[in-house]
């Protein structure tokens, strides 16, 4: 078995002076950065205090399964000789709260693929579930990953 390692370093940027001295005396802001890669500015959800304008760990996990079902799915079209000319998803993430701590209960894809050949379009949309089994990130979490893909 091949191992592949990742590594990112997550900065707290939330302190106003006292630290966490208070639920509602510091930020959630943060960044996550990667070498070589541009920052990428983090915080809470806003329903838990966060920062609206910055990505929160949900929005990740959801973007996460997203990208790795989207390159997971463009591999198998390759090997099974479907030409995909345009590919986009409106991925949607329901998460559970129980008192302070929660989990997800399932994430959505709803990927819309663009295909060089319309008669493809049965074996465009029977491919999800290949790509599924492949993709590394869905292959990790403990709650459903559904698809309610179009190809066109």
């Amino acid at each position: 078995m091949n191992e592949h390692h990742y590594a990112v370093s997550v900065e707290w940027q939330g302190n106003r002076g006292t630290g966490t001295s208070g639920y509602r005396d510091y930020g959630r802001q943060g960044v996550i950065r990667a070498e070589g890669k541009v920052e990428l500015p983090a915080s809470a959800d806003r329903t838990f205090h966060g920062d609206r304008d910055r990505w929160n760990p949900e929005e990740l996990l959801v973007a996460a399964l997203a990208e790795c079902h989207m390159l997971s799915y463009l591999h198998v079209a390759v090997q099974h000789g479907v030409v995909v000319t345009a590919y986009e998803d409106a991925a949607v993430g329901t998460m559970a709260q129980a008192g302070q701590g929660g989990h997800f209960t399932s994430v959505t894809l709803r990927p819309v693929v663009t295909l060089d050949d319309p008669s493809q379009v049965e074996l465009a949309n029977s491919l999800h579930h290949e790509a599924s089994a492949v993709c590394f990130i869905a292959q990790s979490v403990n709650f459903p990953v559904l698809h309610e893909p179009t190809a066109r």
